[in-house]
């Protein structure tokens, strides 16, 4: 079994080297990519569609977008890389641990930073390629209050929400634990200073980080988990909605305020308002149209190829990329109090799932 394994890896590393470069800017890229096969890209999101659509005719080329979410999409770039069949070129899945230890690590999918844009996107981005960060928000309904009613997080651990926040479940949404992970590993001193700042006292962090305190205590303030984010939106911000709730939403549902729905973002929220979460963009290590899929990322890390997603409040990681200012949640506003995500630290979260659901799960209340 070993010795198929590391010849499947020898057969991937040889096809990564394969990958031609943009050695001489995006004229040569557009014009190897003409020579090439059509590509086929998974995302996400159905806007995805749209986007591929909109990408092959600026560039005269055939090319194809599906929608699959990140477990189905992870499916088909290992089955297709394992069989030798190549079809899926391009992937953008918001999974960052599982990108990179089931495709990254394995040699089964490689990043490309698009080398005119490298100097635009942080360096942080660039290993591997953060197309988008998708915010969830601190969320609160705008008919019920005229402001926030909650500035601090660990309010949100106390009676008075007790029930009243609405969330995702950790145990069946994967980027909650990493979330956690990631704020335990980056900013655990910021929430210990939010507990400090909200009750008057420093918090004992000598047996147990903050934030593992924070999830706790939140865990057994028995919040309403949902299945989707729609429905935790709809337990917020619903029209006939009576009940105070505050919960984590995606800046996506907002679009749906002109439908009724009365959510607003909690833009004072410490410490932070939000967190965003990586859409990775990969190349399937076999390709057989490399350059197109350059192109293609190229294209999608530009203002003209991410403005359908953009539009949601999904965020560029090319800083001259500007946020519609037609955005409906505002995230633009307070992009800097966003808590971010470090992909160098991905394979820990990977890593430290179980023992974050473990928690969720000791200390939850219904």
């Amino acid at each position: 079994m070993k010795t198929k394994l590391n010849l499947l890896l020898c057969s991937t590393l040889i096809a990564l080297t394969t990958l031609p470069a943009m050695a001489d800017g995006l004229d040569d890229l557009i014009a190897a990519a003409r020579e090439e096969a059509p590509i086929t890209v998974y995302d996400s999101t159905g806007k995805i569609v749209g986007q591929v659509e909109a990408f092959a005719e600026k560039y005269g080329l055939q090319a194809t977008g599906r929608k699959a979410n990140a477990v189905q999409t992870l499916e088909v770039v290992i089955r297709e890389a394992q069989a030798g069949n190549v079809q899926t070129d391009v992937a953008i899945i918001a999974d960052a641990p599982s990108v990179m230890v089931q495709l990254i690590e394995t040699g089964y999918a490689t990043s490309w930073v698009p080398e005119t844009l490298r100097d635009v996107i942080p360096a942080e981005y660039h290993d591997p390629l953060t197309m988008v960060m998708s915010p969830n928000v601190w969320t609160y309904n705008t008919a019920l209050f005229d402001t926030c009613p909650v500035e601090n997080i660990w309010a949100l651990t106390e009676e008075d929400w007790h029930r009243r926040v609405s969330m995702q479940d950790p145990l069946g949404k994967p980027s909650y634990t990493d979330w956690f992970n990631q704020m335990e590993t980056h900013a655990d001193d910021a929430v210990a200073a939010a507990y400090e700042a909200h009750f008057g006292t420093a918090l004992d962090t000598s047996s147990q980080s903050a934030t593992a305190q924070w999830v706790q205590a939140l865990a057994a303030n028995a919040p309403l988990l949902t299945d989707s984010d729609s429905a935790a939106a709809d337990a917020i911000g619903a029209p006939d909605q009576t009940d105070a709730f505050m919960g984590l939403v995606s800046t996506a549902k907002f679009r749906d305020n002109a439908e009724g729905m009365n959510l607003g973002l909690c833009d004072t929220m410490a410490p932070h308002v939000g967190w965003g979460y990586p859409g990775i963009a990969l190349i399937a290590a076999g390709t057989e149209s490399p350059n197109a899929a350059k192109l293609f990322l190229h294209y999608m890390m530009t203002e003209e190829g991410i403005a359908p997603q953009s539009i949601d409040g999904k965020l560029s990681t090319n800083t001259t990329v500007p946020v519609p200012a037609d955005e409906p949640s505002g995230v633009d506003a307070v992009r800097d109090q966003l808590f971010g995500y470090v992909a160098a630290t991905a394979v820990q979260d990977w890593d430290t799932r179980q023992d974050w659901q473990d928690l969720w799960t000791m200390a939850y209340r219904r």
